[in-house]
């Protein structure tokens, strides 16, 4: 009986956080006198949440971005409420869509370092959680998906 009782505080201290799983994550190099990059990757949460806030040692400044073509323009801008991750549907953060900007970076990104990233998760009870995650820094000549389609097509 007691270790029923014992359980259940547990899971009463420990609430059940929405599951959510990173896929490919990765940082584009830069060149030396690069201050900003961007981290890419596939997130997918199995009950409605937000990517609320990243976080990484080797920027002074992480955002959410958003690319998007304004007429024949494309256009960035920050998501200050975060970005939405519909339960169940995988969500790219990509080149010439969503995606992480690593602003004001503390040294070069370098091919095959390796960079830790914090997701902050936030689920419908406003609760948060973080997701620890290395992301290997990929060549600065390599292409997002919308890139290579694009040079695959013509």
């Amino acid at each position: 009986m007691k270790r029923i009782t014992f359980a259940a505080l547990i899971f009463a201290a420990f609430p059940v956080i929405a599951q959510v799983t990173v896929k490919d994550p990765w940082v584009r190099a830069t060149v030396p006198a690069m201050k900003a990059t961007g981290a890419f990757m596939q997130i997918t949460s199995a009950q409605d949440a937000r990517l609320v806030e990243v976080k990484s040692p080797v920027a002074g400044i992480v955002e959410i971005h958003e690319m998007a073509m304004d007429k024949d323009v494309m256009k960035m801008r920050a998501l200050p409420d975060g970005l939405a991750l519909p339960a169940g549907k995988a969500v790219e953060l990509k080149s010439g869509g969503y995606h992480v900007m690593l602003m004001d970076l503390k040294q070069q990104m370098k091919e095959g370092d390796i960079v830790p990233v914090t997701l902050v998760i936030e689920g419908k009870d406003k609760k948060r959680s973080t997701i620890e995650v290395k992301a290997p820094v990929k060549p600065l000549a390599a292409p997002g998906k919308m890139e290579a389609e694009h040079k695959h097509s013509h």
